[in-house]
């Protein structure tokens, strides 16, 4: 149980009410004792008046009635703690699961790019919900059903004892038997478990792929294709399942048996010990009584055993993620404001996936107010560039600063508050196209709103919608064309009025009228920005104060749009490649 030892700090948030609930359960479990005795009694006092002729009818009567009523009031009773035990112990089990759920959810969000690029969506959502779901069980469930059987087998045994420890040892000898079975079987089902979550996993990352790109598989007509793969990965998911089950379906039966067994030892040696008179039949019933109220906390003990090894298996791979920490991290802070001067010093970065150089040695300076220009080929490291500013990735040597900072120094919330960013592939959330824009700014008034959809040039085809600003959008934005996203984006980050403006090619999928018109409404408003736009089309560049070229992670060429001409090189050619495209 090494793993659910993480789980210990969110017991001690909540023991108090764990605390009433154990006391609460083992109240409920010492009312359901009386029935035993008093049946016992019952029937002692019914022999005695039969064979012996002791008491009377009447007092035998009484008796019974007194007995009755007092076995209905204690099962009332029992039966009322019994249900705030629930109310309270699994009441906190759902408290644990909120706390647990929204600690992986702020977790996943303090990792950085690298960690998202190396584990799949499906297996992050499987953790945060089917596993955190068994470790649940753990802190819930299990732990109550451990205390009753507890409370139960203590308090049951010392009766026993008190009344016919000869009769108890006997009735006990299964036990370290069932201890054995227990131990074995619970091993089994931890390994199976890890094995089945995994599996879990698996199908969970292929369903949210398929949806995600159904688009693809429809066009390419591959559903036979992906059926036939679901069909597999089902079918494996079945059979790990199966493999867990049949070694499951062991406990119960074997508990049962062992029950049995003990049934059978107490008629036997105490159906002796009777004929001897060495015990009341009283006694007998009361053994045979005792032994079945342990029947099912004992056929418990396997389920909460297994309960306890997949919630052990699941915790595990929560505690997988929960130890990673982000290679990003937060700087002490700095002085504020900001110019917006952006150096970058020798700056080179490898990514450790692939090993690729995806900057060399880089050195180049945007100055505050001015606008940079970057262009290249696929894989020039134009977007890796961008990456580094907003700090989604740390560069392998050399440094960035902004003013006089090391971009490290920065606080993370404190610098991409700087920055309005728009991605290559821009993301929208499957919220209203209103909420979309307001991400830049969450108070954000509606003048503010048509103001930024303008200067991206599109509010025009949002009040073309029926619903208007409201208009809900699909997952990742699939109600909206590609250059609609792309303007929507743009206008996220035009409402933010940061300091520093990042473009990564977002008008690609614009036409060039639109792209004009976005360009000279960038233009005035990054009069008092910072802005950096990267791009393969040289018409998005052009008017930058300075334009970069880059081949390779490297810096190729520089200088104004006037001056890369002269040159007649990389640019030169590029530009004449594209206005024949465009004539043509």
């Amino acid at each position: 149980m090494k793993e659910l030892e993480y789980l210990n700090k969110y017991l001690k948030k909540y023991r108090s009410k764990l605390l009433i609930g154990i006391f609460i359960t083992i109240v409920a479990r010492i009312f359901s004792l009386f029935a035993p005795r008093l049946i016992g009694n019952s029937l002692t006092a019914v022999e005695n008046f039969i064979t012996n002729n002791e008491g009377n009818l009447e007092s035998i009567k009484e008796l019974m009635l007194i007995n009755i009523l007092i076995i209905i009031g204690t099962a009332l009773l029992s039966g009322f703690f019994t249900f705030l035990m629930r109310q309270t112990i699994i009441n906190v089990s759902r408290y644990i699961e909120f706390d647990l759920k929204n600690e992986i959810f702020q977790h996943y969000l303090t990792l950085n790019q690298r960690f998202y690029k190396n584990n799949r969506t499906g297996d992050l959502m499987s953790r945060i919900s089917e596993d955190v779901g068994k470790s649940r069980m753990y802190v819930g469930p299990a732990i109550m059903y451990s205390i009753n059987t507890i409370t139960l087998f203590v308090c049951v045994i010392v009766i026993m004892i008190s009344i016919a420890p000869k009769l108890t040892l006997y009735t006990l000898l299964p036990l370290p038997l069932l201890s054995f079975v227990i131990y074995k079987l619970s091993r089994i089902i931890n390994t199976r478990s890890t094995v089945v979550q995994e599996i879990l996993s698996k199908l969970s990352s292929f369903t949210q792929e398929t949806f995600s790109g159904i688009s693809v598989i429809k066009s390419y007509s591959l559903e036979p294709v992906i059926n036939e793969k679901f069909d597999a990965l089902a079918g494996d998911a079945k059979s790990i399942n199966m493999y867990l089950v049949k070694v499951q379906a062991w406990f119960f039966p074997l508990m049962i048996l062992l029950i049995g067994l003990s049934n059978l030892i107490v008629i036997y040696v105490g159906g002796n010990q009777y004929i001897n008179n060495e015990i009341e039949i009283g006694v007998l019933a009361e053994f045979i009584i005792y032994i079945n109220m342990l029947t099912w906390p004992v056929a418990v003990v396997g389920w909460v055993t297994s309960v306890v090894q997949q919630a052990e298996a699941s915790q595990k791979r929560i505690n997988a993620f929960l130890n990673e920490a982000s290679e990003i991290k937060d700087g002490k802070g700095v002085a504020q404001p900001i110019a917006g001067a952006i150096t970058f010093n020798g700056l080179s970065l490898t990514y450790p996936e692939t090993k690729i150089d995806a900057v060399k040695q880089l050195s180049f300076t945007v100055e505050p107010k001015k606008t940079l220009g970057i262009i290249g080929g696929v894989g020039s490291g134009k977007s890796s560039v961008l990456n580094l500013i907003n700090r989604l990735y740390d560069p392998t040597s050399g440094s960035i600063t902004l003013d006089e900072y090391d971009l490290k120094d920065f606080k993370l919330e404190e610098l991409r508050s700087l920055i309005g960013y728009v991605p290559q592939n821009a993301f929208l959330f499957s919220e209203s196209i209103e909420q979309n824009i307001k991400f830049g700014k969450l108070d954000a008034t509606k003048e503010e709103l048509i103001e930024a959809a303008k200067n991206g040039c599109v509010h025009e085809n949002i009040i073309a919608f029926k619903e208007g600003y409201q208009t809900l959008l699909g997952e990742r934005g699939i109600t909206l064309s590609g250059g609609q996203i792309q303007r929507v984006a743009i206008a996220r980050a035009l409402i933010k009025d940061s300091k520093i403006l990042l473009f990564d090619d977002c008008l690609s999928a614009v036409d060039t009228d639109t792209e004009e018109q976005i360009l000279n409404n960038l233009k005035r408003i990054s009069k008092n920005k910072t802005t950096i736009i990267v791009s393969h089309r040289i018409s998005s560049v052009k008017d930058a104060d300075t334009i970069m070229v880059m081949e390779k992670g490297a810096l190729l060429e520089s200088g104004t749009h006037n001056e890369l001409m002269a040159l007649k090189g990389y640019y030169f050619e590029l530009f004449k490649k594209q206005q024949h495209e465009k004539e043509h």
